[in-house]
């Protein structure tokens, strides 16, 4: 149902994650019989969990320690990894500048020329630490560098931007055709961002195995203010699961929907999932482990924009093990820790299974869902304070 916005405007109203609540069904089960694996090609993720493409957040021996432990890190393969042989060491620097110089600064950083032997060498590291490599490239330079990334063995290509459509029109350059760029590469192949239900439709018809759903919800974007663009969470996954439906009924191929962005704890990441979402992308929260390799600090692909950077370099609380952030155990109450335990506990107790199921949990729409009985922690500023 739309809302008059002005006599000329009407408008769909949207949710986030804070404005929903997941509603328990009349069955429980027991956490250790729920299965939070979800398939992607040939592979089998024991997380449904990929870690954003940024620079702050996976380097490639991230990568190995998130394959390790059931999920899969995204290494982006225009980021610092692949313009640096020191890379490293230009990112302790970056986590020296000064808040005020620091957009300015990434700019100048990121100005060194890609390298496609680096982009080589940090393939064959992840695939030395005998997990899937999956790395990431804009649509502007796909056809430039993702050759050299397959020739040394990428097994999960993402095809990534702020906004990614199958219909991009342009009368100064040749646009990607993605239809025929996915139909003749060796790898599986993951699109996004989008938040609507035609634009998630059409990069499904792609042929695109997956499609990451988020535009503006991260930590670290800045695309809502500078642009005005994006919807919030909850509905665009929701949107982009009915086009999954449609897909599925036009062609009996199954598109994951992947979440991306919007999710610092595990009720989130249960939320994004009870939406409809396959599995989710997440970045800042991983950003905050003792092994992430921005020292601290998390920023996103469209921070350094030569000429409208759309993110801000923002620093990440406390910093503790990955496994914690992951999978456990929890020495805090606010959510952020053990995140797919949490969703465990959370597909449990409302009673289904697997995700699949879980995808068909009732939503309702709670605004106090926040704040109801909370005010002691809220004035004291602990657990949802």
């Amino acid at each position: 149902m739309e809302e008059e916005i002005g006599r000329g405007k009407s408008g769909r109203k949207a949710y986030g994650f804070d404005d929903i609540a997941i509603v328990p069904s009349r069955r429980t089960r027991d956490p250790e019989d729920i299965d939070i694996r979800w398939e992607f090609g040939p592979y089998t993720f024991d997380l449904p969990l990929l870690a954003s493409a940024m620079d702050g957040v996976v380097d490639s021996a991230m990568a190995v320690r998130l394959g390790r432990l059931g999920g899969l890190g995204v290494l982006n393969l225009e980021g610092v990894q692949c313009r640096y042989d020191n890379a490293d060491e230009i990112l302790s620097e970056i986590a020296t500048f000064p808040k005020e110089e620091a957009t300015l600064r990434l700019q100048q950083v990121y100005q060194a020329p890609i390298k496609e032997e680096l982009i080589a060498k940090r393939i064959k590291e992840i695939k030395d630490g005998g997990v899937v490599a999956a790395a990431s490239l804009t649509p502007q330079r796909v056809e430039q560098y993702y050759r050299a990334a397959l020739d040394a063995g990428l097994d999960i290509l993402v095809i990534q931007g702020t906004v990614v459509s199958a219909e991009h029109v342009s009368t100064k350059v040749e646009p990607l055709d993605l239809n025929k760029f996915i139909a003749n590469v060796d790898v599986p192949v993951i699109i996004g961002g989008c938040c609507s239900y035609a634009a998630a439709l059409h990069l499904m018809r792609t042929g695109a195995l997956g499609i990451l759903v988020g535009v503006g919800p991260g930590a670290a974007c800045t695309t809502r203010r500078v642009l005005g663009i994006g919807v919030p969470q909850a509905t665009a996954i929701a949107d982009a699961a009915a086009a999954r439906t449609r897909h599925l009924d036009e062609t009996g191929e199954y598109v994951r929907v992947i979440a991306d962005g919007g999710m610092r704890t595990g009720g989130d990441v249960a939320k994004a999932i009870a939406c409809g979402a396959d599995a989710v992308m997440i970045g800042s929260p991983i950003a905050r482990a003792q092994e992430a390799p921005g020292h601290g600090y998390h920023w996103g692909m469209a921070t350094f924009h030569p000429e409208l950077p759309r993110g801000a370099r923002v620093r990440v609380d406390r910093q503790v093990p990955l496994d914690e952030i992951l999978i456990g155990p929890a020495h805090e109450n606010d959510g952020t820790l053990n995140l797919f335990g949490a969703l465990r506990t959370s597909m449990a107790t409302c009673g289904y299974e697997n995700i699949k199921a879980f995808q068909k949990a009732e939503v309702m729409v709670a605004p106090a869902l926040q704040t109801e009985g909370k005010v002691l922690q809220q004035s004291q500023k602990v657990g949802m304070g």
